[in-house]
């Protein structure tokens, strides 16, 4: 089948496949009084992964599938298994996507775009689908170089595709914790439930798509505590959540006014190009600047239970200063 034509029935395929399990999460979490659902957030999530899709829809053909043609013609190394052609690219794209989401997370300027996904205080299905509306403007630079490497640019994109609907799978609450095995390989939905916490021990943690591996090998692996329940959402809500433009456009507006702080010019690039919440008088602070603090406060000398204590203590002064 034409790789054309295999992605657009995949992606036919998913959406009464998506529909189902969305329903019967819908169904259940009501049934159980769970409540992981609201009609506000739900629509939200439905219309940004339809201006995600329209956007890379129109630079796919447009622009980045060129690069990646453009890529693929001068690769330098080719597969004579399809087998391992496809291992290898399931692999491959797993990683570069967890580069690209590290630094959606530790640059500001990548960060304007991602904390979109993030911004939702619920965790369902649908969440898997609150899209981070422009990063179908920079996603090529993350794969294009996998097609020096022999693999075509459709096939790039269908795998992408593919990892993604995994990806979104993982958004659920109803699952607790998978086999030991599978959550020593994967990222499973404990895995991702902490990737999508605003607790300070949490953030900036968990950004596999499929296989948390990357994590442990690159040190921003963190297991899900039942000390520490999952507070789902950014560390500063979105003011007026209900605008669309707001929850698309809220760190931006951030960001320009501290590059407008009266300072130098290299001050201006770190406001840009820094984590999010650095700040060049300690106004706001990193995630890994609030971790250390939250570490210095909560304290040592302490019984098991009186360190929980501290520790949320701890975390929510840093929060509220």
């Amino acid at each position: 089948m034409p790789s054309s034509a295999r992605e657009s029935w995949f992606l036919l395929l998913s959406i009464p496949f998506y529909t189902i399990l969305i329903g019967a999460e819908i169904i259940f979490s009501n049934w159980k009084h769970k409540k992981f659902y609201s009609v506000k957030d739900t629509i939200q999530n439905v219309y940004l992964t339809i201006l995600n899709a329209s956007l890379d829809g129109l630079l796919r053909w447009l622009f980045y599938i060129s690069v990646m043609d453009w890529a693929y013609q001068h690769h330098f190394f080719s597969f004579t298994n399809v087998y391992l052609y496809w291992i290898v690219l399931f692999i491959l794209v797993d990683l570069a996507f967890y580069f690209e989401h590290r630094i959606d997370h530790y640059c500001r300027l990548f960060w304007a775009v991602h904390v979109t996904h993030h911004s939702s205080e619920e965790f369902n299905l649908t969440t898997g689908f609150r899209s981070s509306v422009f990063q179908p403007v920079y996603r090529f630079i993350y794969l294009a170089p996998i097609a020096l490497l022999g693999f075509t640019p459709l096939d790039i994109v269908f795998m992408y595709s593919a990892t993604q609907t995994y990806g979104i799978l993982v958004h659920t609450q109803f699952i607790n914790k998978m086999p030991a095995w599978f959550e020593a390989v994967f990222v499973s939905p404990s895995h991702h439930r902490v990737h999508h916490a605003s607790n300070v021990i949490y953030l900036d943690k968990n950004m596999g798509m499929c296989l948390i591996i990357w994590d442990k090998m690159f040190g921003s692996f963190q297991k899900e505590m039942e000390a520490e329940p999952v507070k789902y959402g950014l560390t500063k809500p979105v003011e007026n959540s209900s605008n669309p433009l707001k929850i698309i456009f809220h760190e931006w507006q951030s960001m320009i006014g501290d590059v407008k702080k009266k300072t130098s010019f290299l001050t201006r690039l770190k406001y840009i190009f820094m984590p999010p919440g650095w700040s060049h008088d300690g106004s706001t602070k990193t995630a890994r600047q609030m971790r250390m603090e939250l570490k210095q406060n909560s304290g040592s000398k302490h019984t098991p239970d009186d360190s929980i204590d501290l520790f949320r203590q701890a975390q929510t002064d840093i929060l509220t200063s």
